[in-house]
């Protein structure tokens, strides 16, 4: 069975079908792109599988260690207490505290300590807060932020808001990461190093990569596969050679070439 099996899934806002009847399966350690013209429904489908929304129809099934778990109706934080973490298009950080500060708050649930433990400040409590810091720390200096871990969020450049949003993701850690846009405003340089640590990361920590993005020089060449959205209706899929030759999507983005 696919790590995430997702099966006729649709959502109506009002008489509006944002998603129609869409089927993926993603695999494990997979890296892929979901693409489309913007209001083709890609955000939606991110806020169906994360918790935000609910889907109208159709069903969402991850494997997890337990067993098979159908994720219709879960909450945002008990679907990421499985394994499937995101980033968001407009970056949502802690703005007032420290970089550092942002990944431990995405650790909370590797504590582990009692109310008691806690309350007390016994020597189980400082010590788990020594590994988790020293958690987070590695996690920054992967991302190349582990210099500024001490700064407040909102003093870092753009790109770094949104690798440390990464990192936060990371820090949850997930079996499925979904990067809604990850690139969006960055420059052509920055863009590259970001494209180089997403299969970096993927590798590193042996995750899945489901990723929205509307740079094709990004999405061609890291994707595995793709999935091609268009009024909310999933009209291709296939390797990067095979949707960059596919009609329905070269007709898709106005006639031009990806």
């Amino acid at each position: 069975m696919s790590l995430l099996s997702v099966r006729d899934l649709t959502k109506h806002f009002g008489g509006l079908a944002a998603v129609s009847n869409v089927s993926m399966e993603i695999d494990e350690n997979e890296l892929v792109g979901i693409i489309g013209p913007n209001g083709a429904g890609k955000t939606t489908f991110f806020n169906l599988i994360t918790g935000v929304y609910e889907p109208s129809e159709g069903t969402i099934e991850l494997a997890t260690a337990e067993g098979v778990k159908t994720l219709n109706g879960m909450k945002p934080d008990k679907i990421n207490g499985y394994g499937i973490a995101r980033t968001f298009q407009n970056i949502r950080l802690f703005k007032e505290q420290s970089v550092l500060e942002n990944v431990l708050v995405a650790m909370h649930r590797e504590q582990g300590n009692s109310v008691i433990s806690s309350l007390l400040r016994t020597s189980a409590h400082y010590e788990t807060e020594e590994r988790l810091r020293k958690e987070a720390m590695a996690l920054l200096d992967i991302f190349d932020l582990a210099a500024v871990a001490n700064e407040k969020a909102r003093n870092l450049a753009y790109g770094q808001q949104r690798r440390l949003e990464i990192v936060r993701a990371l820090a949850t850690n997930p079996t499925v990461l979904f990067l809604d846009e990850p690139a969006a405003g960055m420059n052509p340089n920055e863009t590259a190093d970001l494209t180089a640590l997403i299969a970096q990361v993927r590798e590193q920590f042996n995750l899945t990569v489901v990723l929205i993005e509307h740079d094709m020089s990004l999405v061609m060449k890291i994707c595995q596969k793709i999935y091609v959205l268009e009024y909310g209706r999933l009209i291709a899929q296939g390797t990067p050679a095979e949707i960059q030759k596919n009609p329905d999507v070269i007709k898709a983005y106005l006639g031009g070439e990806l």
